[in-house]
């Protein structure tokens, strides 16, 4: 592409699917399924489209969390609720938190008709092959109004862009607590005391993987990337965006203007509507 990289869009469209997690909506919604509010709702609504899968099918997936605190919620979900009915519910609330935030005009408009269209063909060139999260999501059946298609096309598309960053992270021998605590160090994306709160590593887990990644001269004593460290992950981003390209070649650069050019002011109205925590998409 010549004028919008992968990352670009992705940050354009990424706070449509995100507030998905923060919405009381969704929250109401899956624990009307069943679930317990909170943490529960998250892990086992984002891996409902698998199944009735396993703690180490989550963790493995979503990659960055601690196994002790996937544990604690999965499979105890699988005995709450019925993982079938968990996207459902998903999706109801995101559009009930779209409309919410947007107001029933702008939700109902012909840029939301536009950009869902748009979003869907972009997922048209999305492969599946060793992407099992994104595999998931295209297997469910298109919603029918345009507001729900846009936000399924860009939890896709989010997918898709996640799997392989998981395989770009597993390319550069970045196991999960890595990947957090280098993401965290570049200054961007979640604070160290954060991170480790909602990733769910305890201090000893987190100082015992420091101390690897000094000994690869991936962080300096003070727990900065080293040059080397910096390196990795640029690589891991270029990486990442290499195998997130597809959709987007094929979307092809005049329409993904297009598509990031009405998204960009919808993020905006979400957050400015207070769709997220204070520091959410603010770092760095």
């Amino acid at each position: 592409m010549t004028d919008l990289s992968p990352a670009r869009i992705h940050r354009a469209l990424e706070p449509l699917h995100a507030l998905g997690y923060f919405a009381p909506e969704s929250d109401e919604a899956l624990t009307a399924t069943g679930l317990r509010p909170g943490r529960m709702t998250y892990f086992a609504g984002r891996a409902g489209v698998m199944g009735s899968v396993g703690p180490a099918v989550v963790t493995a997936t979503f990659y960055n969390f601690s196994p002790d605190l996937v544990d604690r919620y999965i499979p105890r979900a699988w005995t709450l609720a019925d993982p079938a009915a968990l996207y459902p519910a998903r999706l109801r609330a995101a559009g009930q938190a779209l409309r919410r935030l947007l107001g029933d005009d702008v939700a109902a408009s012909e840029q939301i008709e536009m950009a869902a269209t748009l979003a869907r063909t972009a997922t048209e060139a999305a492969r599946p092959e060793g992407r099992p999260l994104f595999a998931a999501y295209a297997d469910v059946d298109w919603p029918t109004t345009p507001l729900l298609t846009l936000w399924h096309a860009i939890t896709l598309l989010r997918e898709h862009r996640g799997d392989g960053h998981v395989a770009a992270l597993v390319g550069h021998d970045l196991s999960g607590v890595e990947a957090i605590i280098t993401h965290t160090a570049t200054g961007y994306g979640f604070t160290e005391p954060a991170a480790k709160k909602l990733r769910g590593w305890s201090e000893e887990q987190w100082a015992a993987a420091a101390d690897g990644l000094r000994d690869r001269r991936i962080l300096d004593a003070a727990g900065d990337l080293t040059e080397a460290g910096r390196a990795l992950r640029a690589d891991v981003e270029r990486a990442t965006d290499a195998m997130a390209a597809a959709p987007w070649r094929h979307l092809g650069a005049e329409r993904s203007e297009r598509l990031t050019d009405i998204t960009k002011p919808l993020c905006r109205a979400v957050a400015g509507a207070g769709a997220f925590p204070a520091g959410v998409f603010a770092r760095g």
